[in-house]
């Protein structure tokens, strides 16, 4: 009987942590709901409030969750440089590291690829990007 409230014990444990983490992503999801509108928008005071409130919520840098986030099928900083969104675009690539920087995206492209690419060299952010490397 002692060994069947431990077990049950340390299921239903196991299960509330489960259910916890579960709920933090949820609840990560919901902060950053609204960040592709917000860098569309080029506000960079909201987005430097939005990083900020994940990062003391959750604990979690903009390099943690970058890549999880697509913005009609473009990271951060290329919805950015799509939507000539200069302030916010500078913001992300300041706080991005260097070598995240240079990682292939989703698509297996780099930054500066994905820029070439499209043509956007003479872009104000391409300068940025080019700057941070």
């Amino acid at each position: 009987m002692l060994k069947f409230v431990k077990h049950a014990l340390v299921t239903s444990m196991f299960a509330l942590g489960l259910s916890a983490q579960a709920s933090a992503i949820g609840n990560v999801n919901e902060a950053l709901a609204n960040i592709c509108t917000i860098v569309q928008a080029d506000d960079k005071g909201e987005l430097r409030k939005k990083m900020k409130a994940v990062e003391d919520d959750f604990r979690l840098k903009l390099q943690d969750y970058y890549s999880g986030i697509s913005c009609d099928g473009n990271s951060l900083i290329r919805t950015a440089m799509l939507n000539n969104a200069e302030e916010a675009g500078t913001l992300l690539i300041k706080k991005m590291p260097k070598s995240a920087l240079n990682e292939p995206e989703k698509d297996g492209k780099t930054l500066q690829a994905w820029v070439s690419e499209k043509g956007l060299n003479t872009n104000p952010l391409a300068q940025v990007l080019a700057e941070r490397i």
